[in-house]
Protein backbone atom coordinates (compact mmCIF):
# COMPACT_ATOMS: atom_id res chain seq x y z
CA UNK A 1 0.00 0.00 0.00
CA UNK A 2 1.25 3.30 -1.38
CA UNK A 3 1.45 6.68 1.02
CA UNK A 4 -0.80 9.10 0.02
CA UNK A 5 0.51 12.42 -1.36
CA UNK A 6 -0.62 15.78 -0.76
CA UNK A 7 -2.30 18.07 -3.35
CA UNK A 8 -2.19 21.58 -2.51
CA UNK A 9 -5.52 23.52 -3.28
CA UNK A 10 -3.71 26.59 -4.19
CA UNK A 11 -2.04 27.76 -7.22
CA UNK A 12 -0.07 30.29 -5.01
CA UNK A 13 3.39 30.40 -5.40
CA UNK A 14 3.76 31.61 -1.45
CA UNK A 15 1.54 28.68 -0.16
CA UNK A 16 4.49 26.02 -2.18
CA UNK A 17 7.34 28.33 -0.70
CA UNK A 18 6.06 27.91 2.66
CA UNK A 19 5.24 24.63 2.63
CA UNK A 20 9.08 23.95 1.71
CA UNK A 21 9.88 24.98 4.82
CA UNK A 22 8.04 22.47 6.15
CA UNK A 23 10.10 20.17 3.66
CA UNK A 24 6.84 19.41 2.19
CA UNK A 25 6.71 19.27 -1.81
CA UNK A 26 2.98 18.81 -2.94
CA UNK A 27 2.40 15.69 -5.50
CA UNK A 28 0.41 18.58 -7.84
CA UNK A 29 -1.33 22.00 -7.31
CA UNK A 30 -4.81 22.34 -8.46
CA UNK A 31 -6.38 26.11 -8.80
CA UNK A 32 -10.09 25.69 -7.48
CA UNK A 33 -11.93 28.26 -9.61
CA UNK A 34 -15.02 28.55 -6.50
CA UNK A 35 -17.06 31.43 -6.04
CA UNK A 36 -15.58 34.12 -3.61
CA UNK A 37 -17.99 35.97 -2.70
CA UNK A 38 -18.56 36.71 1.08
CA UNK A 39 -21.86 35.98 2.04
CA UNK A 40 -23.54 39.54 3.32
CA UNK A 41 -23.82 39.60 6.80
CA UNK A 42 -20.30 37.31 7.19
CA UNK A 43 -17.98 37.47 9.82
CA UNK A 44 -14.09 37.82 8.29
CA UNK A 45 -13.01 34.48 10.27
CA UNK A 46 -16.51 32.80 8.98
CA UNK A 47 -15.72 33.61 5.70
CA UNK A 48 -11.66 32.49 5.66
CA UNK A 49 -12.62 29.32 6.92
CA UNK A 50 -15.41 28.66 4.17
CA UNK A 51 -12.87 29.58 1.82
CA UNK A 52 -10.53 26.76 2.96
CA UNK A 53 -13.35 24.08 3.27
CA UNK A 54 -14.31 25.35 -0.11
CA UNK A 55 -11.16 25.07 -1.62
CA UNK A 56 -10.57 21.71 -0.48
CA UNK A 57 -13.45 20.10 -1.20
CA UNK A 58 -13.54 21.46 -4.90
CA UNK A 59 -9.93 19.76 -5.08
CA UNK A 60 -10.94 16.27 -3.62
CA UNK A 61 -8.89 13.60 -4.74
CA UNK A 62 -9.56 10.27 -3.56
CA UNK A 63 -6.33 8.75 -2.54
CA UNK A 64 -4.59 12.08 -1.57
CA UNK A 65 -4.22 14.74 1.11
CA UNK A 66 -5.77 17.94 -0.09
CA UNK A 67 -4.23 21.12 2.16
CA UNK A 68 -6.41 24.31 1.24
CA UNK A 69 -6.22 27.64 2.57
CA UNK A 70 -7.18 31.26 2.44
CA UNK A 71 -5.69 34.25 3.96
CA UNK A 72 -8.76 37.10 5.12
CA UNK A 73 -7.54 40.89 6.56
CA UNK A 74 -9.96 42.38 8.19
CA UNK A 75 -11.13 45.64 9.95
CA UNK A 76 -13.53 45.16 12.68
CA UNK A 77 -15.90 43.18 10.41
CA UNK A 78 -15.28 44.65 7.20
CA UNK A 79 -13.42 42.29 4.84
CA UNK A 80 -11.03 43.90 2.76
CA UNK A 81 -10.42 42.74 -1.37
CA UNK A 82 -7.79 41.51 -2.72
CA UNK A 83 -6.21 44.38 -4.73
CA UNK A 84 -6.48 44.04 -8.37
CA UNK A 85 -6.07 47.70 -9.00
CA UNK A 86 -4.09 50.43 -8.10
CA UNK A 87 -7.30 52.26 -6.57
CA UNK A 88 -8.21 49.47 -4.47
CA UNK A 89 -4.46 49.35 -3.15
CA UNK A 90 -4.23 52.68 -2.26
CA UNK A 91 -7.49 52.62 -0.52
CA UNK A 92 -6.55 49.73 1.75
CA UNK A 93 -3.38 51.44 2.46
CA UNK A 94 -5.17 54.37 3.62
CA UNK A 95 -7.49 52.60 5.50
CA UNK A 96 -4.75 50.59 7.15
CA UNK A 97 -2.61 53.42 8.11
CA UNK A 98 -1.37 53.49 11.57
CA UNK A 99 -4.00 50.89 12.93
CA UNK A 100 -4.00 47.54 13.54
CA UNK A 101 -5.90 45.18 11.71
CA UNK A 102 -6.68 41.19 12.12
CA UNK A 103 -5.17 38.37 9.29
CA UNK A 104 -7.39 35.20 9.24
CA UNK A 105 -5.66 32.45 7.79
CA UNK A 106 -7.59 29.39 7.07
CA UNK A 107 -6.60 26.05 6.73
CA UNK A 108 -8.36 22.98 6.00
CA UNK A 109 -6.90 19.71 5.07
CA UNK A 110 -8.95 16.86 3.48
CA UNK A 111 -7.89 13.28 4.47
CA UNK A 112 -7.98 10.87 2.15
CA UNK A 113 -10.51 8.60 3.98
CA UNK A 114 -12.92 12.19 3.55
CA UNK A 115 -12.02 13.10 7.10
CA UNK A 116 -11.81 16.98 7.24
CA UNK A 117 -9.98 19.36 9.65
CA UNK A 118 -9.34 22.59 9.90
CA UNK A 119 -7.49 25.50 12.22
CA UNK A 120 -7.21 29.00 12.15
CA UNK A 121 -4.15 31.74 12.56
CA UNK A 122 -5.06 35.05 14.16
CA UNK A 123 -2.36 37.62 13.80
CA UNK A 124 -2.97 41.23 14.65
CA UNK A 125 -0.88 43.48 12.63
CA UNK A 126 -0.01 47.52 12.86
CA UNK A 127 1.24 49.73 9.77
CA UNK A 128 2.81 52.60 10.93
CA UNK A 129 1.19 55.72 9.59
CA UNK A 130 1.61 55.69 6.05
CA UNK A 131 2.47 59.48 4.53
CA UNK A 132 0.62 60.05 1.10
CA UNK A 133 4.26 59.27 -0.48
CA UNK A 134 4.87 56.42 0.99
CA UNK A 135 1.49 54.83 0.14
CA UNK A 136 2.33 56.54 -3.48
CA UNK A 137 5.62 54.85 -3.16
CA UNK A 138 4.19 51.45 -2.13
CA UNK A 139 1.10 51.41 -5.26
CA UNK A 140 3.98 52.00 -7.58
CA UNK A 141 5.74 48.73 -6.51
CA UNK A 142 3.09 46.27 -7.63
CA UNK A 143 3.66 44.58 -4.89
CA UNK A 144 -0.04 44.61 -3.73
CA UNK A 145 -1.61 43.38 -6.76
CA UNK A 146 -3.49 40.18 -5.67
CA UNK A 147 -2.66 40.49 -2.04
CA UNK A 148 -5.61 40.51 0.49
CA UNK A 149 -5.84 44.15 1.93
CA UNK A 150 -3.76 45.44 -0.88
CA UNK A 151 0.13 44.55 0.80
CA UNK A 152 2.81 41.33 0.69
CA UNK A 153 4.78 41.31 4.16
CA UNK A 154 7.19 39.10 3.00
CA UNK A 155 8.22 42.35 0.42
CA UNK A 156 8.60 45.87 1.32
CA UNK A 157 5.62 46.23 3.28
CA UNK A 158 7.36 44.59 6.11
CA UNK A 159 9.06 47.83 6.62
CA UNK A 160 6.14 49.79 7.06
CA UNK A 161 4.83 47.22 9.65
CA UNK A 162 5.24 48.77 13.29
CA UNK A 163 4.02 45.52 15.09
CA UNK A 164 3.00 42.18 14.58
CA UNK A 165 1.40 39.73 17.27
CA UNK A 166 0.90 35.89 15.82
CA UNK A 167 2.22 34.04 12.80
CA UNK A 168 4.03 35.69 10.22
CA UNK A 169 3.85 32.78 7.45
CA UNK A 170 0.12 33.26 7.64
CA UNK A 171 0.25 36.71 6.82
CA UNK A 172 2.27 35.56 4.03
CA UNK A 173 -0.43 33.33 3.19
CA UNK A 174 -0.21 29.62 5.12
CA UNK A 175 0.31 29.65 8.95
CA UNK A 176 3.09 26.58 9.10
CA UNK A 177 2.40 25.77 12.78
CA UNK A 178 -1.36 25.00 12.29
CA UNK A 179 -0.46 23.48 8.87
CA UNK A 180 2.17 20.83 10.60
CA UNK A 181 -0.33 20.42 13.30
CA UNK A 182 -3.20 19.63 10.98
CA UNK A 183 -0.74 16.96 8.77
CA UNK A 184 0.56 15.80 11.64
CA UNK A 185 -2.95 14.80 13.39
CA UNK A 186 -3.71 13.20 9.95
CA UNK A 187 -1.15 10.89 10.32
CA UNK A 188 0.90 12.69 6.98
CA UNK A 189 4.76 11.75 7.24
CA UNK A 190 6.69 14.59 7.91
CA UNK A 191 10.25 14.97 7.23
Amino acid sequence: MSTPTLVLASASPRQRELLARLGIEPASVLHTDIDETAGRRELPRDYAQRMAREKASAAANAGAFILAGDTVVAVGRRILPKAEDQETARKCLELLSGRRHRVLSAVALLAPDGTLRERLSETQVRFKSLSPEEIAAYVASGEWHGKAGGYAIQGSAEGLIAWISGSHSGVVGLPLFETRALLKAAGFALG
